[in-house]
């Protein structure tokens, strides 16, 4: 395929990702401490399902495991009271089967795109409830490594051959994170 395919991406995905942002209303649910210990705690059980399945999917750990964030958000957890009991219990949604590196990256484009958006609401949270490091290394990311891993991830992505089936699994995967993080899975949670 020519042109950039990561606009095109973009482009496809966007009403799915408009309807994520919509829906998480992250500004309400960290406006307290429990509220964004609650919210970690549904973005751990998505990545505990979405990480090795990519992994797998992708079948190169040399690209693929500086991404990974599981053990970021445990750290948070644990920082914000959760002992590692409690963290391993916590709910994941089902794990999802990526046959092949294009699906396996249009799920990676969920995941490694909200790395970017996450320092402005990591620079929120750390406002709001006076955490530094500590507590926000989900949100930080990558720290400085961020900006330059995601160019190498948009220069990945120009290689995939397949297309439709990398854009509809990023499609799939916002579904997939919006049903987790606002649907009525997460309400149950909150509930519990």
């Amino acid at each position: 395929m020519s042109g950039d395919l990561h606009a095109r991406l973009r482009a496809a995905t966007a009403a799915a990702h408009e309807g994520l942002e919509r829906d998480l209303d992250w500004e309400t649910r960290v406006a307290t401490l429990p509220g964004y210990r609650d919210l970690l705690a549904r973005f751990r059980g998505f990545h505990a399902a979405y990480e090795p399945a990519i992994g797998t999917g992708l079948g190169d750990g040399a690209f693929f495991d500086p991404r990974r964030r599981l053990a970021k958000i445990d750290a948070d957890l644990a920082h914000l009271g959760l002992d590692a009991s409690a963290v391993a219990a916590l709910p994941a949604p089902a794990r999802p089967r990526f046959d092949g590196p294009a699906p396996a990256l249009g799920a990676l484009y969920v995941l490694e795109g909200s790395t970017l958006g996450g320092r402005v609401i990591g620079r929120r949270i750390a406002a709001l409830h006076g955490l530094d490091v500590d507590g926000l290394a989900y949100y930080r990311a990558h720290g400085p490594a961020t900006g330059p891993m995601w160019a190498a991830f948009r220069d990945r992505l120009e290689t995939v051959a397949d297309a439709a089936a990398l854009t509809e699994a990023a499609v799939a995967t916002f579904e997939a994170m919006r049903d987790w993080l606002c649907g009525r899975s997460a309400e149950r949670v909150r509930a519990a």
